[in-house]
Formats: C-alpha cells, sequence, structure tokens
C-alpha cells in the first residue's frame, strides 16, 4: 500500500525546528517530548525522525537500525521518566492509525503515559 505523507504536519514541523517543543530524549533516528496536552503525569510523544505515516509504514519501510533505535527509545524514555516497571509501576503505550482509531497527525508516534493508575483503555463493546 502506498503511503503519502504530509509534509506539513506538526511533527515534521516539530522536527525541521519551526515549531518548539519540550525535548525529553532525542537520537540519530528518534525524537522524544512531552505532550503540550498531557493526559497523565507523564505524557511522552515519540516520534521516528523519518517520514513515516503510521506503525504499518513505519514497521514496512523503515530501516533495521530507525526501527531499533525507536524501540530503545521509548524503552529509554519509560525509563528515565521513572514508570517502567523495573523502575516504577508500569506505562502504557498508545498509538493511533486511521480515522477509527481518531489518528490526528499523519505523522506515526507513540505516546508514552504512566505516572497514575491508568484504568482500561476500551470498554467490552463501546
Amino acid at each position: 500500500m502506498p503511503y503519502s505523507y504530509d509534509d506539513q504536519n506538526i511533527f515534521a514541523k516539530i522536527l525541521r525546528g519551526e515549531i518548539p517543543n519540550k525535548t525529553v530524549l532525542e537520537t540519530d533516528h528518534t525524537l522524544a517530548f512531552e505532550d503540550i496536552n498531557p493526559a497523565a503525569p507523564v505524557h511522552v510523544l515519540v516520534i521516528p525522525k523519518g517520514a513515516y505515516v503510521n506503525a504499518d509504514h513505519f514497521g514496512s519501510e523503515a530501516s533495521d537500525a530507525e526501527l531499533a533505535d525507536f524501540q530503545r527509545t521509548v524503552a529509554r524514555v519509560a525509563n528515565r521518566a521513572g514508570v517502567s516497571p523495573d523502575v516504577g509501576d508500569g506505562y502504557r503505550t498508545i498509538s493511533n492509525a486511521g480515522p477509527n482509531a481518531v489518528q490526528e497527525v499523519p505523522h506515526y508516534h507513540v505516546h508514552v503515559l504512566g505516572g497514575r493508575r491508568l484504568g482500561r483503555m476500551l470498554q467490552p463493546g463501546g
């Protein structure tokens, strides 16, 4: 499936330095920054620096180096924020893809949320 990337999305602008952010961690392939509208005490967005629309696009077209770096950055963010199970009480990662999942920004990203009990993600039949 061909993916059409919009290089004017807010995350692309953040990556180009056109919009400021509160960087938590940056690597060669990944940027992690605080969400401007946090839904939990810890709410960090982790994005690849490459132009990927969603998890399918990233998983099918990213290099091995990008894939590994992204996953390791998610783990490092959770650890540094004190929410990974080995240093805290756990966290949730969320990634939305497409209209039914209410993906608001067409650039692949993962939300790392924690710092409190988050409750159920979805209710059955909802």
